[in-house]
C-alpha cells in the first residue's frame, strides 16, 4: 500500500507543480484540520485497520488533525518512512514490531544506512529496504522539484525541509561515498545479478546536490545548531573545534561544513575518487567491468563539499595523494589530441585548445572561463612541453587576427588573457620554459603586428570585410575529405541518438561576474580587490574563436581550414554595435607588452648571431643556449601576481540550478517522473 501511494504521489505531484493554483493548495493548510468537530481521525482509523500498519496510520493521522500543510505533512512522513523499521531499515528490537509510540521515541540516528561519516556500524545489506528507500527518496526528489515549474530568473524561497535531517544527510553520503560498482572484481557480475543499490546511490546522489543547493528560512539555522548540539561529542564528525552557534540556514550545508576528521574525509575522497574513475576502468575482458552513468552528478556533488567545507576538506584533498583520483584520466582521453610528454599542466592547455579550436559552438561562452584557469595556474607553470607552448602561440595568433578582435566588444580580453599567461611565466617561472620562450621568438610577428594594430576607420572596415568575403563552405570539404582516422579511444563523444530528450541551459554568466580578483601579496597570502563598476555592458560575446585565421605552422593545413569555416560563420557583430577607432585605441593603449617586447629586444639578436656565427639549423642548439640563458635585471619589475577566484552570484547560481535539473530530468525517463509536463525552468527537445 505505501509503495502504491508513493509511486502514485510520484506522478501525480509534477502536474500539481505545474499549475500555480494547485500549487499553492500544495502549500495550504487542510481545510477543517483541527477542528474538534471533525473526525477525520475515526475515518482513518477504520481504513486503516485492513492495512495494519502503523507508521502508515500515524501519518495519515498527523496529515489529517495538524495544521501544517500538506506538503510539510506529506515530508514529514516521508522522513519517518525513510527509517521505519522492517520497511527501510533492520528493526533493533526481538520482541515484536515497534509500536507508534515506539516509533515517535526511535533515535533515528541508529538507523543510519550504511557506515562512514558519524556511523561506525555496517547494516546487513536487505535488498527490499533499497528498493523502498529508492521509492521513496524518489518522491522526495519530486517533491523537491518544484524549480523546475518556475522560470529561471523566479527564486525558489521555499525549501520543503524533512525531519530526521541529520541521519538522514548521513545516510545519504554515506551509501554514495560507500558504493563499489566493481565489488569482487568478478567478471561480468553484472550481467549476472542485478545490483538494486546502483539506483539507490543514483537517487541519494540526487537529494544531495539538489537539497545542497537550497536555501531555507532563518529559523533552519537555529534549529540546525539544536540538532547539532545534542551530538557534539568528542567523537562526533561534525563536533567543529571552532564551534559556531549558528550555521548556513540549509540544514545539510549546515552539517557538511562541520564535518572535520580526517577518516571522515579520508572516506568521502577514496568514495567520489572510486565512483569518478570507474568509467575509465580497463580490463582484459572487453565490457567485463560495470560502468556507472551518474558522472555529471558526482561531479556536481564533489564541487559543492569543496565549496561548503573549503577550509578543512578542500585543505585535505589538496594535500592527499588521493587527489590525483579527482583527475580522472589514464591512458587516453576522450578526444583527438596529439602525442605528447609533460604534466598535467600541459594536458590542460592541449585539451583547452582542442576544445577551443574544434569544440561545439555551444561551448563559446566558456572559452574566457578556460582561459582564467590557465591564467591562474600560468605562475607556477615550470616547464611547459614544445607542444604546449606551440597551442598557446596558435590561440594568441587566431584571437589576435584584426577581423575577429573588432568583431565584438569582448574579443580583446581573450587576448588580454593570453598576454598575461606569458608575462607570469616570463616574469616568474623563466628558467626552464625555454620551450616557449623559443615558441614566442618564433612567432615575434604576433606581438608587433599587436603593437602595430591599426585603429582607423578604414582599417577596421577592411578587416571585417575580409572575413565576410572568406569562404566557409570550402574548407568545410576539404575537412570532410580528410582519409586519416584518430587513434583509438580518442574520438569525441558519439552524436546523441535519435528520439532522445535534451535539456537546455541558461546562459552562462561573464567572466567577470563569475570571479573575484586577488592579489598574491609578499608573504604568499591573497588579498581581495575591489571590483571595478563597469562602464558599459558588453554584449554577448562572440568568442567563436578566430583560432581558425593565420593558424601557427605548427597546425596542420587540415586542422586550420576545420576552425576558420566553423568560426568564420557564427562570429557575427551584435547589429546594435559597431567597432570604432575610439574603442580600438582605449584597449590597445593597455595591452601588457612590455614584458614580452623586451624579452624580444634582448634574446632574438643573440638568437639571430648565434645561428649566424655558428650555422645553426637545428633548433635543439638553440633551445640549449636559451635553457641556460637568463633575463635576471633586463626585464621589468615583476607585476603582482592576480588569482581569479570563482565568485558565486545569482547569474551563476540560475545556471548550476538549470544544468542540475535538466541533468536530473534526463536521469528519470523511464519509468518517466516529469515527462510531458510543463517545465518552465529550461526547454526540453526531442532529439
Amino acid at each position: 500500500v505505501v509503495l502504491n501511494c508513493t509511486r502514485l504521489l510520484t506522478r501525480i505531484l509534477p502536474y500539481i507543480f505545474e499549475d500555480a493554483d494547485w500549487r499553492g493548495f500544495f502549500w495550504s493548510n487542510v481545510p477543517g484540520a483541527g477542528r474538534a468537530g471533525v473526525r477525520w481521525d475515526l475515518c482513518v482509523n477504520a481504513l486503516l485497520v485492513l492495512v495494519s500498519f502503523e507508521l502508515l496510520r500515524m501519518a495519515v493521522l498527523l496529515l489529517w488533525l495538524s495544521s501544517t500543510p500538506l506538503a510539510e505533512s506529506l515530508l514529514l512522513a516521508l522522513a519517518d518512512l525513510l527509517f521505519c523499521p522492517n520497511f527501510t531499515v533492520n528493526s533493533h528490537r526481538k520482541d515484536g514490531p515497534e509500536s507508534a509510540e515506539d516509533m515517535q521515541s526511535m533515535d533515528s540516528c541508529e538507523y543510519i544506512w550504511e557506515a562512514g561519516v558519524g556511523f561506525a556500524q555496517s547494516p546487513p545489506l536487505n535488498y527490499h529496504h533499497d528498493l523502498n528507500r529508492t521509492e521513496l527518496l524518489k518522491l522526495l526528489l519530486t517533491c523537491f522539484s518544484e524549480a523546475m515549474y518556475l522560470a529561471p530568473s523566479a527564486s525558489d524561497s521555499k525549501n520543503p525541509w524533512v525531519a530526521h535531517a541529520l541521519p538522514l544527510f548521513t545516510s545519504l553520503l554515506n551509501v554514495v561515498c560507500a558504493y563499489d560498482p566493481v565489488g569482487y572484481g568478478i567478471p561480468y557480475n553484472h550481467l549476472l545479478f542485478s545490483d538494486q543499490r546502483e539506483r539507490l546511490v543514483e537517487m541519494a546522489m540526487q537529494i544531495l546536490v539538489v537539497t545542497l543547493e537550497h536555501e531555507v528560512a532563518p529559523t533552519a539555522g537555529a534549529a540546525a545548531a539544536a540538532a547539532l548540539d545534542t551530538l557534539e561529542g568528542p567523537g562526533s564528525p561534525y563536533a567543529s573545534e571552532d564551534h559556531e552557534p549558528t550555521g548556513p540556514d540549509n540544514l545539510f550545508v549546515n552539517y557538511l561544513s562541520r564535518i572535520h576528521r580526517e577518516e571522515d574525509f579520508g572516506f568521502i575522497l577514496k568514495g567520489l575518487g572510486r565512483l569518478m574513475n570507474n568509467p575509465l576502468a580497463q580490463t582484459y575482458l572487453p565490457h567485463s567491468t560495470k560502468k556507472i552513468n551518474f558522472h555529471q552528478e558526482l561531479l556536481i556533488l564533489f564541487w559543492k563539499i569543496c565549496d561548503f567545507n573549503k577550509v578543512k576538506f578542500l585543505f585535505f584533498v589538496l594535500k592527499s595523494s588521493d587527489v590525483l583520483d579527482m583527475l580522472p584520466y589514464t591512458v587516453r582521453v576522450p578526444m583527438d589530441v596529439p602525442v605528447f610528454s609533460g604534466s598535467h599542466a600541459d594536458l590542460l592547455i592541449v585539451i583547452f585548445h582542442k576544445i577551443i579550436t574544434s569544440g561545439h559552438q555551444r561551448l563559446q561562452p566558456l572559452y574566457d572561463c578556460l582561459l582564467t584557469i590557465i591564467v591562474n595556474v600560468s605562475p607556477y607553470l615550470k616547464s611547459l612541453s614544445m607542444v604546449a607552448a606551440n597551442k598557446l602561440l596558435h590561440l594568441l595568433e587566431a584571437f589576435s587576427s584584426t577581423w575577429f578582435l573588432f568583431s565584438s566588444v569582448q574579443n580583446h580580453h581573450l587576448v588580454f588573457f593570453l598576454l598575461e599567461v606569458f608575462n607570469n611565466i616570463i616574469q616568474y617561472q623563466f628558467d626552464g620554459n625555454f620551450n616557449l620562450v623559443y615558441a614566442i621568438i618564433r612567432k615575434r610577428s604576433i606581438f608587433h603586428q599587436l603593437a602595430n594594430l591599426p585603429t582607423d576607420t578604414a582599417s577596421i572596415q577592411r578587416a571585417l570585410q575580409r572575413r565576410k568575403n572568406s569562404p566557409p563552405a570550402a574548407a568545410a570539404a576539404r575537412a570532410a575529405s580528410r582519409a586519416t582516422s584518430p587513434m583509438e579511444g580518442s574520438r569525441p563523444a558519439a552524436p546523441t541518438e535519435p528520439g532522445t530528450l535534451k535539456a537546455s541551459l541558461e546562459a552562462t554568466p561573464a567572466i567577470d561576474k563569475l570571479t573575484e580578483k586577488s592579489q598574491v601579496s609578499v608573504d604568499g597570502t591573497m588579498v581581495a580587490l575591489k571590483q571595478q563598476t563597469p562602464t558599459q555592458k558588453p554584449a554577448a560575446p562572440t568568442a567563436a574563436a578566430a583560432a581558425a585565421v593565420d593558424v601557427s605552422d605548427t597546425e596542420s593545413n587540415t586542422e586550420r581550414d576545420e576552425v576558420r569555416s566553423r568560426l568564420s560563420s557564427t562570429s557575427s557583430p551584435p547589429a546594435a554595435w559597431r567597432a570604432t577607432p575610439d574603442w580600438v585605441l582605449l584597449w590597445k593603449s593597455k595591452l601588457p607588452l612590455q614584458t614580452i617586447m623586451r624579452l624580444l629586444q634582448v634574446l632574438v639578436p643573440q638568437v639571430e648571431k648565434i645561428c649566424i656565427d655558428k650555422g645553426l639549423t637545428d633548433e635543439s642548439e638553440i633551445l640549449k643556449f636559451l635553457q641556460h640563458g637568463t633575463l635576471v635585471g633586463l626585464l621589468p619589475v615583476p607585476h603582482p601576481i592576480l588569482i581569479r577566484k570563482y565568485q558565486a552570484n545569482a547569474g551563476t547560481t540560475a545556471w548550476f540550478r538549470t544544468y542540475m535539473w535538466g541533468v536530473i530530468y534526463l536521469r528519470n525517463v523511464d519509468p518517466p517522473v516529469w515527462y510531458d509536463t510543463d517545465v518552465r525552468l529550461f526547454e526540453i527537445q526531442r532529439i
